[in-house]
């Protein structure tokens, strides 16, 4: 099985909808997925609203695709974003997509690549329509890749910084993380940790800990003392831990 860094990924960028702010740590987050081996953005560069682009694009190495606006109202780039993905779909170089956009319009576009076995990843905005959201493997919000970078140490400890906006943990993520838990477990109880992220992400595409102020789900599920236990198992003859999960009776 082919490693996940060794994923060549496509990133496809509406330049209409995203702000180029991000785009380092846009592309930091992509290179944890896979390789981006093609990197094209896509807008009218002949408006001054995307123009702050322009450095950025000579920075990282995205191609620019010029896309005339036709009528008054329409995002003349979605038409041209979604037939350059069909073409790479079907130029069988790359493993998975990444699009960049929080424009519903390309819902059906995630579908279609996910149905020919493509991995797909959305980053958008939290005002990204849920029907693109839970068309991707994975989604994450521009906002929290914004988020000023913590050390490593204090990223494993500490929950994110009081200028990133959070999402409350309600009863209903509780018990999504109960359900997930239940599904996974052994007889005993425990469920290995790392799985049950994986299903929380393939039952909800938004899913990650940084949304709750947290930079991983150890620490979160921490947190959650009293609804939750852990227990860390030390692999024989190496310094790796397994951390496994059981609901608190």
């Amino acid at each position: 099985m082919r490693e996940k860094n060794d994923l060549k990924l496509a990133v496809l960028i509406d330049a209409d909808n995203i702000p180029y702010s991000n785009i380092k740590g846009m592309l930091d987050e992509i290179a944890k997925l896979g390789t981006p081996t093609i990197k094209r953005i896509y807008g009218d560069w002949t408006k001054p609203t995307v123009s702050g682009w322009k450095p950025a694009l000579l920075e990282h190495a995205i191609t620019p695709v010029q896309q005339y606006s036709y009528t008054t109202g329409k995002n003349a780039t979605d038409s041209a974003m979604i037939i350059d993905a069909m073409d790479i779909l079907h130029s069988e170089k790359v493993d998975g997509f990444c699009l960049v956009s929080s424009d519903s319009d390309f819902t059906r576009l995630a579908t279609r690549l996910r149905e020919s076995g493509m991995l797909v990843i959305g980053i958008g905005a939290k005002k990204t329509p849920g029907p693109f959201i839970v068309a991707c493997d994975k989604f994450i919000y521009i906002e929290i890749i914004g988020a000023a970078e913590i050390s490593r140490t204090e990223a494993v400890t500490t929950p994110a910084h009081a200028n990133t906006k959070i999402d409350v943990i309600d009863k209903g993520f509780i018990q999504l993380l109960k359900s997930s838990v239940e599904d996974l477990a052994e007889d005993n109880g425990w469920a290995f940790l790392a799985e049950v992220g994986a299903l929380i992400i393939k039952k909800r595409p938004d899913f990650d800990p940084r949304n709750f102020g947290f930079f991983k789900l150890t620490p979160l599920i921490k947190s959650l003392h009293k609804h939750f236990e852990i227990d860390e198992r030390e692999v024989e003859k190496t310094h790796i831990k397994h951390i496994y999960v059981r609901i608190r009776k």
